[in-house]
């Protein structure tokens, strides 16, 4: 049984599409999709059912899997311990970011630790579903590690470090009626339209929280999931918005008021996973953060 058939197989088992896999592992798909038969001729049971557009786990697949993710740990631990005897680490390294997040620098702490470590191939990936979905990815081991804003949002089997702190202020556009205040009520933002990213990116769920607990309904109308377009919508009048204060601060046309009787903190952590033991890369980009 050949270590790259089972990294082919569970790379499709993750993605649950052959395309998907192929493109995570840079490779041509018929050779993902050659290694996978290959596995299930030796084992002498199908371990995935081939749809039009979505693979799934048989259950010999399923049972299959959480197997041939713990060889593929060891062997990874076996490289790691070779490369530290060598004297430098090695391997690919899977992150989670969130474009927008700039309280805290990761291109500058992904720039350090690839000059400390040269060996070792960075790979940043995104969700169109902000911190829920990398969750989600961190979870499936699609990812090693990533840069989160949970605010509050549901992180089974991940641990979180968090490593910097914001809050939500509401973004107005000059002239509007509340711009002139010193401060606002979530009361006085009822009946507003908003502007707002997708359910399951933190700063939404810290915003919707705070109605929720004051007991208010909102209207999002537009959504977005960049934030650094978000004052652009504001200051032409799309709607209001609330907003880390990073992501408005020193914009033009924007005015920012804080909300003072709300919990709108937000959080940037960096998501781990709990249950299996991180890489040697991993383990040494956490101890750089946290060192």
């Amino acid at each position: 049984m050949e270590l790259r058939h089972l990294e082919y197989f569970v790379a499709v088992a993750e993605e649950q599409n052959f395309t998907r896999a192929s493109q995570r592992l840079h490779i041509v798909q018929s050779a993902v999709s050659a290694a996978v038969k290959s596995l299930e001729r030796e084992l002498g049971t199908p371990l995935l059912e081939r749809g039009a557009r979505q693979v799934t786990l048989t259950d010999a697949g399923a049972e299959f899997l959480p197997h041939a993710r713990t060889t593929l740990d060891a062997a990874r631990d076996a490289r790691d311990a070779v490369a530290r005897v060598r004297g430098g680490l090695s391997g690919p390294l899977r992150i989670g970011v969130l474009t927008s997040i700039r309280i805290v620098d990761v291109p500058a702490i992904l720039g350090e630790f690839h000059r400390r470590h040269p060996g070792v191939q960075l790979y940043t990936r995104a969700s169109t579903t902000g911190t829920l979905g990398l969750i989600e990815m961190l979870a499936e081991r699609r990812l090693d590690l990533a840069f989160v804003t949970p605010s509050g949002l549901a992180t089974p089997g991940v641990r979180l470090i968090e490593l910097a702190r914001s809050v939500l202020d509401l973004a107005l556009p000059a002239g509007h009626p509340l711009a002139s205040r010193t401060s606002v009520t979530m009361a006085d933002l009822a009946g507003l339209d908003f502007i707002d990213s997708p359910a399951g990116y933190g700063n939404r769920a810290a915003a919707d929280r705070a109605f929720a607990a004051a007991g208010l309904r909102r209207q999002v109308t537009i959504e977005i999931t960049e934030l650094a377009f978000g004052p652009d919508y504001v200051r032409n009048g799309l709607g209001v918005a609330l907003f880390p204060r990073f992501a408005v601060e020193g914009a033009p046309g924007i005015v920012r008021v804080p909300v003072e009787d709300a919990d709108l903190e937000f959080p940037v952590s960096l998501a781990v996973p709990e249950g299996r033991t991180p890489s040697a890369a991993a383990r040494a980009l956490i101890a750089q953060i946290t060192g």
